[in-house]
């Protein structure tokens, strides 16, 4: 993406081309089941993969879903380590699925500063599903919004230093083509599971013009139906862009 204007102001919200997602309620799932931590998170991926399956049938391109924060690093070490092996547990078990179904997967965030063999097998997920045409599926690993904010004004003032752009060459349109998602398109709507309203340090830039959807249902229960409820609600937005 090289541009950084907002959409023409529209009657409608339009179809919701990318939906990215921040999974919320796993550990409200299972503390209500007196289980562990752990049973809400696998719980959760078994949502991922329903959301997954229903998404291109609900005309969504793009799924961007908010997988392990750079905050995360702050929980106890078990529970990081068992994220962790959830996360290489899904790619190992999901990459033949999803190949089959024409799904891209990709990854944003400071993912490459993983364990050197999970980095490898997501490098290896991705590569296999690189020339697929169907849903693109984003997962947002080891990411923050600011932290990219930070990368991307960075590279800019290197550039900068070295004389290969001036300081005027700062743009918005500039800054946003050196954020993880340059090649992504603005997300139409940001949707957060288990009632809670904040953004959490995701997509903080790509989100100025985003439609905020809020469903009470925690992550674990999430499906297709829930999906479908969500976009329905999209569509009875009026996005403005600023306009009016």
């Amino acid at each position: 993406m090289t541009a950084a204007a907002a959409p023409m102001a529209d009657d409608g919200a339009g179809a919701c081309r990318h939906l990215a997602i921040i999974m919320d309620g796993n550990g409200r799932w299972a503390k209500a089941r007196r289980l562990p931590r752990i049973a809400g998170h696998r719980e959760g991926v078994e949502a991922v993969r329903r959301v997954v399956e229903a998404a291109p049938g609900l005309g969504i391109e793009v799924l961007t879903l908010y997988a392990f924060s750079s905050e995360n690093w702050k929980r106890p070490a078990e529970e990081v380590g068992d994220l962790m092996g959830l996360l290489k547990h899904y790619v190992q078990h999901e990459i033949d699925n999803l190949h089959r179904n024409n799904v891209r997967l990709d990854f944003i965030g400071d993912w490459r500063a993983l364990k050197p063999d999970l980095v490898e097998q997501l490098e290896r997920a991705r590569e296999r599903t690189a020339g697929n045409q169907g849903l693109r599926l984003v997962m947002a690993l080891n990411y923050g919004g600011q932290a990219e904010l930070a990368r991307a004004a960075r590279s800019l003032a290197e550039d900068v230093v070295a004389g290969r752009m001036a300081v005027d060459g700062i743009t918005p349109a500039a800054l946003e083509a050196r954020l993880d998602t340059a090649s992504l398109p603005l997300p139409d709507a940001v949707l957060r599971t288990s009632g809670e309203l904040r953004l959490s340090n995701f997509l903080l830039w790509q989100s100025a013009y985003a439609e905020f959807l809020v469903t009470q249902t925690l992550w674990p229960d999430f499906d297709g139906p829930a999906l479908a409820a969500a976009l329905a609600e999209f569509s009875r937005r009026e996005r403005r862009f600023g306009g009016r």
